[in-house]
C-alpha cells in the first residue's frame, strides 16, 4: 500500500542505529507516524526538524501497519526563529499541541491548514516586541479554532443569558459561551475573559488580549480534549503561556 501528501514535521526520535521515527501531521491523513529509513544522518536529519514542512511518501504491506515513509524538504521553518526566543517557544508550544490533542490518522485539514498559517506568520514575523502581540493572537486564534474542529468550538456569538450581542466581555466555563458586561457584573470572578480579537477576528491584539486568549483556549483544551485522556498541557504549551504572561506586565519590554 502506498500513499503521498504534505505533511509539518512534529517530532522526531531515533529508531535503531540510523533511523528515525518521524511524527508528521499530513493534510489529507492526519497524524502519522512512520520510520524514516537514515532519518538519524547528518544528510536528512537537518530537514526532519519540527515545524517544517515536507512532501512524503508512506508505504507499507497493510494499511495497519507503521509503514516507511520517504521524505522531500518542501519548505524549512525555524531558521529565522532560532535568535528570537519568543517565536521559537510559540512554534514549539504549536508543535506540542498538535501532538498532544490530534488524534493518529484522523484528517483534520483545517487544523492543518491553520497550523501552518501560523508557522508561515511566525517565520515571517520580524524580532521587534512590537510584534509579537500578532502572532501570539495567532497562537490562541488556531487553538480556539482547533477545539471547534475536534467539536469543542466555543459560541462567542451571542450572550448566554440575554442572547444579546453587544459588549461580550465573559466566556461561562461551564458552556463555552459569551456572556455581557451586564449579565456577567454579579459573576465576574467565575467567567473567563473574553479578548475582542478571538470574537472578532483581526489581527489588532495586545499582549495582554494575547495572554487571555490563551488562558481561554487552555482551560477548554485541558477540560474537553487533554482531561479526558488523564493528560494536561504540554510544558512547552505551559512555558509559552507564562512567556507572554510577563510579557504582557507592565514594565516588561
Amino acid at each position: 500500500m502506498e500513499w503521498r501528501d504534505t505533511g509539518i514535521v512534529l517530532g522526531l526520535r531515533r529508531h535503531g542505529e540510523h533511523d528515525a521515527l518521524l511524527e508528521i501531521l499530513c493534510e489529507g491523513r492526519g497524524r502519522v507516524l512512520g520510520i524514516v529509513k537514515g532519518g538519524y544522518s547528518r544528510r536528512q536529519r537537518g530537514n526532519l526538524q519540527p515545524g517544517n514542512l515536507l512532501s512524503v511518501t508512506w508505504r507499507a504491506r497493510l494499511e495497519t501497519q507503521m509503514g516507511v515513509l520517504t521524505t522531500e524538504i518542501a519548505r524549512v521553518h525555524g531558521l529565522a526563529l532560532c535568535h528570537d526566543v519568543l517565536r521559537l517557544e510559540a512554534l514549539t508550544a504549536l508543535i506540542a499541541m498538535a501532538s498532544a490533542t490530534l488524534p493518529e490518522r484522523e484528517p483534520h485539514p483545517a487544523a492543518f491548514s491553520g497550523l501552518l498559517a501560523v508557522i508561515d506568520l511566525l517565520d515571517a514575523s520580524g524580532d521587534e516586541p512590537a510584534a509579537w502581540p500578532r502572532w501570539a493572537g495567532a497562537v490562541a486564534q488556531w487553538e480556539a479554532a482547533l477545539l471547534a474542529d475536534l467539536g469543542y468550538g466555543l459560541d462567542l456569538t451571542a450572550c448566554a443569558a440575554t442572547g444579546g450581542v453587544d459588549d461580550l466581555i465573559y466566556v461561562s466555563p461551564k458552556s463555552g459561551r459569551a456572556v455581557s458586561a451586564a449579565a456577567g457584573r454579579a459573576y465576574h470572578d467565575k467567567l473567563l475573559p473574553l479578548p475582542a480579537f478571538l470574537r472578532e477576528g483581526g489581527s489588532a491584539v495586545s499582549m495582554g488580549e494575547a495572554a487571555a486568549g490563551l488562558t481561554l483556549t487552555s482551560f477548554f483544551l485541558e477540560r474537553h480534549v487533554l482531561g479526558p485522556h488523564g493528560a494536561t498541557l504540554p510544558p512547552a504549551r505551559l512555558r509559552f503561556a507564562e512567556r507572554v504572561a510577563s510579557a504582557a506586565r507592565p514594565g516588561v519590554e
